[in-house]
């Protein structure tokens, strides 16, 4: 009688663990969302399963699960220095196989609208220029700055005609692919591939983002993207830019902060569906 109490309880036990939540196996390498604001972050963070908040310095995750692969929600801070720290300490500390950079952004070209989301098959850093020699009362024009690699040369980049060049950095042709098949999922505008400039300015002159969108061929313009694309080249992590527009001077739509909650939305349908090309 006790051996077959035994066995039954043995029986009871098995059905049990088996029937509870499984988390991922270990060694398994987590995706990565990045988002600099709450409005581009809280969501997607809401979405996950087993959450367990970690914070380093002044950055923050939550670690948790995507229909039971491990995912990632980092809050970057805005800017191009938080943006690239935060991808750094994301590679170091987790390891993970992929890095989506997601969240709001201002229109370059005045067919896009609000909603409308641009997938970074490039980034470009709009924030390293040389400047032509201006003698002092002769101002100032920014469309005569030259563009500066600071990745092309190991020496001095203003002095290294082969550094003068835009630093582009390409996104993952994997996930785009995943996020172009995604793009019948968001109803709120369309979804389109295009160039992500990034840089620390707010750029609402007409002039300076036309020659950016003509010479660069920015599509859209954010704080973060090309930094965390520059990063993540260097450990060779897979990455994709996201960007929804969120206001586009070229046409006069004004800002609209709801737009960072739409792209979420729609990430978390890339990712879902990434996540389950890598379960398979």
């Amino acid at each position: 009688m006790a051996r077959r109490i035994a066995f039954l309880f043995l029986i009871s036990f098995t059905f049990h663990v088996a029937a509870l939540p499984q988390g991922p196996p270990a060694g398994v390498r987590p995706v990565v969302v990045q988002g600099a604001m709450r409005s581009e972050t809280e969501k997607l963070a809401s979405n996950l399963d087993n959450v367990s908040i970690e914070r380093v310095g002044g950055w923050t995750f939550w670690r948790g699960t995507l229909d039971g692969y491990p995912v990632i929600v980092s809050r970057t801070l805005k800017g191009i220095a938080n943006a690239a720290a935060a991808t750094a300490i994301a590679i170091e500390r987790y390891n993970p196989i992929a890095i989506i950079n997601q969240g709001t952004a201002g229109g370059h070209e005045p067919g896009l609208r609000l909603y409308d989301i641009v997938l970074g098959n490039s980034a470009v850093s709009l924030g390293a220029f040389k400047t032509p020699y201006r003698p002092a009362g002769a101002g100032s024009n920014a469309l005569d700055w030259v563009p500066l690699n600071l990745m092309a040369s190991d020496g001095s980049a203003g002095n290294d005609s082969s550094a003068r060049k835009v630093a582009r950095f390409p996104g993952d042709t994997v996930l785009l692919a995943v996020a172009q098949r995604a793009a019948r999922l968001h109803t709120r505008g369309r979804v389109v591939d295009g160039v992500i400039g990034s840089s620390d300015m707010w750029i609402d002159e007409i002039d300076l983002i036309e020659r950016f969108h003509t010479k660069y061929g920015t599509s859209v313009e954010d704080m973060e993207t090309a930094s965390a694309a520059q990063i993540a080249g260097l450990f060779h992590v897979a990455f994709l830019g996201i960007r929804v527009v969120s206001d586009n001077t070229t046409n006069g739509e004004p800002y609209e902060p709801k737009t960072g909650e739409a792209c979420e939305e729609y990430v978390y349908q890339v990712v879902k569906a990434y996540v389950a090309t890598l379960a398979r």
